[in-house]
């Protein structure tokens, strides 16, 4: 049996808890409806340091060890039994709706997968699956955005945040973005109409009245956005799930996970390729460097999307 591969994380705990090693290829004939994807380029999310950390091992409960990585573009490589839609060939994109995709060859729910635009490359591709939709839908998700809203997205220079920022700005929204103020300049030309240099100057004396607020980055941040909402106004946060339980009496806090949608991905794609959508990958990293790169995303803030990219 050939051998591929993977970033495994072994325990939890903090970068010597995942190590590169050789695991058996899987098949595409393990699940009805599953192809087989030889991977070209992997995105790197906060969700992959904070998986190695245990912060969300009760949303998501592992059996160790395993695969790490969330997202990837890459080439059909076989199709398994009930596949319909795609073919050996494809180039495809997607997240997997779990973990797994730091590895040379996956197994990935046809369900998942989009086909990449002609003119994307495969580090490009594999910088939207997670970030894109799940903007989309947490922007949506305590119901639909108006024009005319109050909208305040923290962590804005991202790339969940960067995708927020201009769903919200095209939706008619008045965007409120907090980012570092070396990236002021990069928010703003994605649509906020007011940006907010967290380093410089405290949110709370800009932003008042809010509709929602869209928190990527949780902690004492989620804390102190409360005192900005309207009456009537929500906070989904992508980064606590203690919000659940720790929202204020009369305050609305929701809890949000994305969920795989290769037809939103699919439009998604098409807008980027054209021009209508922007879409940053900051670097481009060697398959070996994954760890660190993980780290990075924990202990630096991002702009756009760190991507392996498994050629190099």
């Amino acid at each position: 049996m050939n051998n591929v591969r993977a970033l495994i994380l072994t325990k939890y705990g903090g970068p010597s808890a995942i190590r590169i090693s050789s695991i058996e290829a899987p098949t595409a004939g393990n699940g009805k409806g599953q192809v087989l994807v030889r991977v070209q380029a992997a995105g790197v999310n906060g969700l992959d340091w904070k998986v190695r950390e245990g912060y969300v091992r009760d949303a998501f409960p592992l059996q160790l060890p395993t695969v790490l990585g969330i997202e990837l573009a890459g080439v059909v490589e076989a199709v398994g039994a009930g596949v319909t839609r795609l073919r050996k060939g494809d180039r495809v994109m997607g997240p997997l709706g779990g973990l797994g995709a730091y590895a040379d060859l996956v197994t990935v729910d046809e369900a998942n997968l989009s086909l990449m635009p002609e003119s994307m490359s495969f580090v490009d591709a594999a910088a939207l699956p997670v970030a894109s939709v799940a903007a989309w839908q947490s922007l949506n998700f305590a119901g639909p955005v108006r024009a005319g809203q109050r909208i305040l997205v923290h962590g804005a220079a991202g790339g969940l945040g960067g995708f927020a920022v201009q769903y919200a700005h095209q939706a008619g929204a008045v965007v409120f973005a907090t980012a570092l103020e070396a990236d002021a300049d990069y928010v703003r030309d994605l649509g906020a109409d007011h940006v907010i240099a967290y380093d410089k100057e405290q949110f709370e004396a800009t932003a008042n009245d809010i509709d929602l607020v869209l928190d990527y980055v949780g902690g004492e941040v989620l804390n102190r956005s409360w005192s900005v909402l309207a009456d009537d106004g929500a906070i989904v946060s992508t980064a606590s799930p203690a919000i659940a339980t720790s929202t204020p009496s009369g305050r609305r806090g929701l809890w949000f996970m994305n969920t795989p949608d290769a037809a939103r991905l699919h439009m998604i794609a098409e807008d980027v390729a054209h021009g209508r959508l922007r879409s940053k990958v900051n670097a481009a990293v060697r398959f070996d460097q994954l760890p660190e790169a993980i780290e990075r995303n924990r202990t630096q803030p991002q702009v756009g999307k760190t991507v392996a990219d498994f050629s190099l």
